[in-house]
Formats: structure tokens, C-alpha cells, sequence
């Protein structure tokens, strides 16, 4: 209560009453938000940021038959470089708005979510995809694995904001001999790997038909399964995977609200927890969510974690707030440099209005965040430093010629659909 944060060249330099600060120090400038609790930004561990544009697109289906049949026939007819780009800028708006100061991608394109991200002040890793599929974006594996490498190492290596990893989709996506490859290479870079994992029931059938093993079992035998990896989703777990993760220091970025929606099945994230796993949260795609709320992941978290577990002291709200900031850090190997409050750390901060109706009276101020406070009540964002929302208002962003982009994407796919449906017999 009643005290500072100082921030110097983007950076926190101290944490301290109120009082000693303004003795201690001439700021430039003082921002005051009475009523308000000030957090570690938001850390969105799994997004397919441009997905934002396919929102509402194919809802209500199981994961397999949405993939196949509706979002990978819509990526392949209409996923460019523009699409990536407003897209991106989309989901940017969407979550620093909510509170989000990072976030992990991975999708096509990657070059271009990683220009807007910078263009935006935003930071992100930019997960390189990797698949042994003819794309717009490459047309073979190692195609995608030369690009990634570029991504790496020449574009990015030392930028303040953007940082990089491969992301291979899943473990269906390359042969052996491919993901050695991937591993030698990201080893070679010094960058980890994420990819979807264990997300279905139908996905580890479909590896155990297709290989005789379970994807998690592969993956160890070649040599994936390390502290450079995440595992996005990973609901399906046996004890013995999770132990071994926990020996490894393998992350889970845990997504939900999309784990529900397509009914992937509820991950036991308190035993997760309980074997000394890293879990994160991560939002997944707008097409597969419907939104980047970050809030409302940590909230669902916690939930259901104690029907999950039939404790209701299972994942407090300590916890959830953890794996919505600090853990998620750490799963993208940033803890040093943000997730936290501390001195030496990236500014990258948000103020919540504890104020509010729904949140009041405060008794308890992290169950308050975790348990009533939503993405509205975000009014202040900055990222190293730099305001990016001010009393609810986007300082960087063109709110109006961002969405007039957006209603142009979808009266183009719209018109299209509607074509195909009606030349259908």
C-alpha cells in the first residue's frame, strides 16, 4: 500500500513508500492510480496471434474435424504476409489491452509477427513454424529450418523485445529424422523449442497406430525433452511423463478456455504442480478461444484445477497469478528480465482497477485479481518502460484503421465462403 515504483531508461530501479520515494527522487513523471494494484504484465505463453482474423469463423467443433476440415483449407487459401500483419496488430491491441505485456507465437509468417511486435513496443517470442508440408511461407522442411535460422540468428539475436524459438506444430508434423535435425540445429543456436503435445486423446491413438509410441516417449528418444522445451497444452499425461518433465525442467503452457471449447479434455494442472512442473498459461488462438484474456485463463485456471483435483485448496490464487506472469516468464526463458516486480527487471507492468463494483470490498488483493477482476479493469500498461495504455486507451495503436483493416479481411473470407457453400450440390 501507498507505495512507488521508479523506473529508469525502461528499466525498475527501485520499489518504496511513496513518501521516501518523493524525497529520494525528482521523476520526471508521476503517475498516481489510487484503488489500484499495480502487476507483473501478463505472460501469454501460447498464441497463433494472426488467428485473430479467423475469430468466430468455425466454432462448436471437436479439435481434428475444426483443423482438417475448416482452419487449415481457410490458412491455405488466404494466410500472406498482410493477413499475418493485421492480424497480429489485432491480437496485440487485444492483449495489451487486457493487461498482456508478452506473448508467444507461433505461426507463419513469423518474420512479419516479429516486425510488428517490434513496430508496436510489444514483446514477444516468435516461435518459427516447422513442418514437413509445402506452405505459403516454405515448401520443405528444411526450407522452414534455414528460414527459422535466419529469424534467429541474423534478424533478432539481440533485440530487447523480440526473442525466438522453433516451434514445430506437433509431434506428427516431422519424421525423426527431421526433428533431429531441429534438435541439432536449436542446440547450434542456443534457442528452445515449443510445440503442441499430448492436446488429444485422438492425437496420441493416431501416434500410437502410426509409431507404437506415445508422442512423449518419442519425443525423449530424440533427445526433446530438456528445459529449453515447452510443451503447449499437454492434457493427456501419464504419472511418469510428468515426473520425467519435472526431472527435465520441461514447461507446460497451459491453455484452458481452448482445452474446453474443443473439448481436448481438462489438464490435472495440481498435480502438475504438486511433481515440480513449470506450468504457464497461454490463451491459443482466437479462432480456438475466442479471446486473449488473460484474466479470465487465470481465473478458469484456478477453477479448474480444484474440480480437477476434488480440493478446493488445490491451485490458490497465489498460484494462478504465478502462472500468469512469473511461471510464464520462466517457460520462455525471460524470467531474468520480466515476470516479476523486482529491481533490475523490464518495466513491464500493468494497473488494475480494484475499485470497481465486482472487486470491492478488498480483503484479500491477489484472490480479488484472480477471482473477480477482469481485462476492463486494466486501465495502464507499459512494456520496458513505455506507456502502452493509458486510462484504457491504446497510445500506439490506430484503433479505427485497425479495425476498418480487420472488416475488410472479413467481408473478403466471408464473400468467398459464401461462394463455395453456394456452388456446392
Amino acid at each position: 500500500m501507498d507505495h512507488a515504483v521508479v523506473i529508469t531508461d525502461g528499466r525498475i530501479r527501485d520499489i518504496l513508500p511513496l513518501e521516501t520515494a518523493l524525497r529520494e527522487y525528482q521523476p520526471s513523471a508521476l503517475v498516481e492510480r489510487p484503488d489500484h494494484a499495480l502487476i507483473p504484465g501478463f505472460v501469454n505463453t501460447h498464441t497463433h496471434a494472426a488467428m485473430t482474423l479467423l475469430r468466430g469463423l468455425a466454432d462448436d467443433l471437436p479439435l481434428e474435424s475444426w483443423l482438417r476440415d475448416e482452419i487449415w483449407p481457410t490458412e491455405r487459401r488466404w494466410v500472406s504476409a498482410e493477413f499475418v500483419r493485421d492480424g497480429t496488430e489485432l491480437a496485440i491491441a487485444e492483449m495489451i489491452a487486457g493487461g498482456t505485456t508478452c506473448f508467444s507465437d507461433q505461426y507463419f509468417y513469423p518474420e512479419i509477427v516479429a516486425a510488428t511486435a517490434a513496430k508496436l513496443d510489444m514483446r514477444a517470442m516468435i516461435g518459427t513454424p516447422v513442418v514437413d508440408v509445402a506452405t505459403g511461407w516454405a515448401g520443405s522442411a528444411q526450407e522452414y529450418l534455414d528460414k527459422g535460422a535466419e529469424l534467429v540468428h541474423d534478424a533478432y539475436a539481440d533485440h530487447p523485445l523480440i526473442s525466438t524459438a522453433f516451434a514445430p506444430h506437433a509431434s506428427s508434423a516431422l519424421s525423426d529424422e527431421w526433428f533431429t535435425q531441429l534438435r541439432i540445429m536449436a542446440d547450434q543456436l542456443d534457442v528452445p523449442i515449443q510445440m503442441h503435445l499430448h492436446e488429444s486423446a485422438a492425437e496420441i491413438a493416431a501416434a500410437l497406430r502410426k509409431t507404437g509410441k506415445r508422442p512423449c516417449e518419442r519425443m525423449e528418444e530424440l533427445g526433446l525433452i530438456n528445459a529449453s522445451f515447452l510443451a503447449v497444452h499437454a492434457v493427456h499425461m501419464t504419472d511418469a511423463e510428468v515426473a520425467r518433465f519435472a526431472e527435465a525442467g520441461v514447461s507446460i503452457a497451459h491453455c484452458p478456455s481452448s482445452n474446453l471449447k474443443l473439448a481436448s479434455g481438462i489438464a490435472p494442472v495440481a498435480a502438475y504442480l504438486k511433481a515440480g512442473v513449470n506450468v504457464a498459461l497461454g490463451t491459443d488462438s482466437a479462432a480456438s478461444n475466442n479471446v486473449l484474456d488473460m484474466p479470465g485463463e487465470m481465473r478458469l485456471a484456478a477453477l479448474l484445477a480444484k474440480a480437477s483435483a476434488g480440493d478446493a485448496a488445490a491451485v490458490s490464487a497465489a498460484d494462478a497469478l504465478r502462472m500468469a506472469t512469473l511461471h510464464g516468464a520462466r517457460a520462455l526463458g525471460l524470467e531474468h528480465s520480466t515476470g516479476s516486480i523486482e529491481p533490475g527487471k523490464w518495466a513491464d507492468l500493468a494497473c488494475v482497477d480494484m475499485g470497481c463494483v465486482n472487486s470491492q470490498p478488498v480483503y484479500d488483493i491477489i484472490s480479488q485479481l484472480v477471482y473477480t477482476a477482469a481485462a476492463r479493469q486494466v486501465t495502464d500498461v507499459w512494456i520496458a518502460g513505455r506507456r502502452q495504455l493509458e486510462n484504457g486507451r491504446l497510445t500506439h495503436i490506430d484503433n479505427e484503421a485497425l479495425l476498418g483493416r480487420c472488416n475488410e479481411w472479413r467481408d473478403r473470407i466471408a464473400a468467398a465462403d459464401n461462394q463455395i457453400q453456394g456452388n456446392k450440390p
